[in-house]
C-alpha cells in the first residue's frame, strides 16, 4: 500500500492551531485543509484493504465522524486526505444558530474534547447543494437530527424532512438519537420512541428509493451511556426494525456538554463489543470514540467494527494520523 505524505505545511500548522480557541481553530483548519487538498497527492490504498458495507464498497475502513463538517463545505477537501468516507453533519431541516459560545473546549491533558455545540448547521437544503455540488468521489453519509425548538413529539417530522431532502445526495443515512446537547434527544433511543422514528423513515425511504433509483442505508447512531440491557434493546430494535446498520459511538455525558477523545475509548469499544455478540456478524457496525491511534483503529477492527471513523484525533493530531493508520492496516 502506498499513502501519501503528510504536507510539512499541515504538521507545522497544526500546533499554531491548538493555540488559537477551539472553535476558530476548527474553522480555520477546515480552510486550511481546503488550500492544502489542491497541492497534495493522492492517498493509494491497496484494493485489499476494500470494504464492502451495507450495501456499499468502502476503498478503506477509516472515515471522518459526523460534526467535523456540518455542512458540506469542505467535502472535496476532507475526501483529498484520504478518508473512505467522510459523514456531513448533524443536518436539522431548518438552519440553527446551536448553542450559545463558547461551546467547544479542549482537555489537551486528556486528549479530550468537551463540545456543546447544539447542531449548528445551514439546513438540509443548503447541504443538498453543497454535497450535490462536490467531487469527491468516496462514500458520503448524512447524519440528520431535529431542531431543537421541534417537540419531541414530533421529532420523527424533522427526520423525515431531512430525508426527503437530502436523499439524492446521500449514500447512507446516520439517524442521531443520541447526541447529548439537544435537550430530550437520547429520550429516542427507547424502544418504542425509536420505533416510532424508524418505522416512518422505513416507509419513507421505499417511496424515495423508488423515485430515485437508489436503496439508501438508514444507521443509527448510538450513546455510548446506554447500560447492559439498554444496551440490547437497542440491538433488539436494530434486528426487527432491520436496520443497515450501526454507529457506535456518540460523545459521553460530561457536566459541559459531550465528551469525546482518549477517555472515551474504553467506553466506547466495550460497547462494540457487546453489540457484536448481540448482533451476530451480519449487520455492519462503524466505530468512533477515542481513536487516537493506528493500535485503537486495529483493535476497533478486532472487536468487529467493519468500519471506523476518526474526530478528536483527526483534531489533536491532522493528516498524520489516518496517514499512521493506512500504513498500519493489514
Amino acid at each position: 500500500m502506498a499513502a501519501r505524505g503528510v504536507p510539512w505545511l499541515a504538521r507545522a500548522a497544526l500546533p499554531l492551531l491548538l493555540r488559537l480557541p477551539s472553535e476558530a481553530s476548527h474553522a480555520l483548519g477546515l480552510r486550511g485543509l481546503k488550500l492544502l487538498a489542491s497541492a497534495s497527492s493522492a492517498t493509494v490504498v491497496s484494493p485489499e484493504f476494500a470494504v464492502n458495507a451495507f450495501g456499499l464498497r468502502f476503498a478503506h475502513p477509516i472515515g471522518l465522524a459526523a460534526g467535523f463538517d456540518k455542512n458540506g463545505d469542505y467535502l472535496d477537501a476532507l475526501g483529498a486526505v484520504g478518508f473512505s468516507h467522510v459523514e456531513i453533519g448533524t443536518v436539522t431541516p431548518r438552519p440553527q444558530p446551536g448553542n450559545d459560545r463558547p461551546r467547544l473546549f479542549r482537555l489537551r491533558d486528556a486528549r479530550a474534547l468537551v463540545n456543546r455545540m447544539g447542531f449548528n448547521n445551514r439546513g438540509a437544503h443548503y447541504v443538498a447543494t453543497r454535497v450535490a455540488g462536490a467531487k469527491y468521489l468516496g462514500i458520503r453519509g448524512l447524519s440528520i437530527g431535529k431542531n431543537a425548538d421541534t417537540p419531541l413529539e414530533r421529532a420523527v417530522d424533522d427526520y423525515l424532512a431531512c430525508l426527503r431532502t437530502l436523499y439524492a445526495v446521500a449514500d447512507y443515512f446516520a439517524i442521531n438519537v443520541s447526541s447529548p446537547n439537544t435537550l430530550g434527544l437520547r429520550t429516542l433511543q427507547s424502544t418504542d420512541a425509536l420505533a416510532g422514528i424508524i418505522e416512518p423513515l422505513q416507509e419513507e425511504r421505499e417511496r424515495l428509493a423508488a423515485e430515485h433509483g437508489k436503496h439508501v442505508p438508514l444507521l443509527v447512531k448510538i450513546s455510548p451511556d446506554l447500560d447492559d440491557a439498554a444496551l440490547r434493546a437497542m440491538a433488539d430494535s436494530v434486528r426487527s426494525h432491520a436496520l443497515d446498520g450501526v454507529i457506535a459511538t456518540n460523545t459521553t455525558l460530561h457536566a459541559s456538554g459531550g465528551l469525546s477523545g482518549a477517555p472515551l475509548a474504553s467506553r466506547a469499544l466495550t460497547t462494540l463489543r457487546v453489540l457484536r455478540e448481540e448482533l451476530g456478524k451480519t449487520i455492519p457496525i462503524i466505530g468512533v470514540g477515542g481513536l487516537m491511534s493506528a493500535g485503537d483503529v486495529r483493535a476497533r477492527l478486532e472487536a468487529g467494527a467493519s468500519l471506523v471513523q476518526l474526530y478528536t484525533g483527526f483534531v489533536y493530531r491532522g493528516p498524520a494520523l489516518l496517514n499512521e493508520c493506512l500504513q498500519n492496516l493489514h
